[in-house]
């Protein structure tokens, strides 16, 4: 261990509350991309779903609560949080209706 604290590597898992009123619950660390300072948790796998990684900045989170591994599993296991799957992109027909085109061009 350390004696200078920013030293130390952020790990632990627990329970990730954010605004929004949503809920994660896995492996949580601290990680810098780009310059920029995230929490990252690591969702593991339950039933159907499969694990996967967020990250967040300090203005989503509400609270974080670490927990023992097997907490933060059983948390997941009943969250059942799903990860992003399909974003919705628009294609150039639904772009153009959208503008007002009655007939685009196909």
């Amino acid at each position: 261990m350390s004696d200078n604290p920013k030293d130390e590597k952020f790990e632990t898992w627990g329970l990730l509350e954010l605004f929004g009123h949503q809920r994660l619950a896995g492996k949580l660390s601290e990680q810098t991309i780009g310059g920029c300072h995230f929490i990252r948790i690591d969702v593991p796998p339950v039933e159907d779903v499969q694990g996967y990684t967020r990250f967040f900045t300090q203005g989503a989170i509400y609270s974080l609560t670490p927990t023992t591994e097997s907490i933060a599993r059983a948390l997941a296991n009943r969250l059942q949080a799903q990860p992003v799957q399909i974003y919705d992109i628009r294609s150039p027909r639904q772009l153009a209706m959208l503008q007002g085109d009655e007939d685009p061009e196909p």
